[in-house]
């Protein structure tokens, strides 16, 4: 999956815009000009979806953008933690089992799995792999 959604941007009475988005309707943020509201629009949705981590929710999948909609992508760790939380629930994977298959303990899973920690990025790898799940990056023309 992709982690990038549909944004829709609205002017405010006060000039700035408002960046919200239908699928993760807790990601609400807003900036002076379409830049920063953009900016500012990947950082809230980041934080909106580690919320539904935090709280054992399922990750919406991103609907189809409309005419106008501005297409904003999470960060590549944010959207390999995002993955791997995704395949350890639907694959009922505890921590602790996904611990004994990489051979590290549970509180080592722990951080990588939680979206607000750092973790590197070959130790996401492997345990997008321990699950099934392998992690692409793709460089576009911006």
């Amino acid at each position: 999956m992709i982690y990038e959604y549909p944004c829709d941007l609205t002017p405010d009475d006060d000039g700035s815009l408002v960046a919200t988005f239908a699928d993760v309707p807790e990601a609400i943020t807003g900036g002076m000009n379409r830049s920063e509201a953009l900016a500012f629009a990947e950082d809230a949705l980041g934080t909106a979806l580690a919320g539904y981590v935090h709280e054992k929710r399922d990750i919406p999948e991103p609907g189809e953008a409309l005419p106008g909609q501005a297409l904003v992508r999470v960060p590549t760790i944010v959207a390999a933690k995002l993955a791997l939380y995704s395949a350890m629930r639907e694959q009922h994977v505890t921590k602790v089992e996904l611990a004994r298959r990489l051979g590290i303990s549970e509180s080592a899973v722990r951080k990588l799995a939680n979206p607000d920690h750092r973790s590197h990025v070959g130790h996401l790898q492997r345990a997008l792999r321990a699950v099934g799940r392998s992690l692409r990056v793709e460089v576009t023309a911006a």
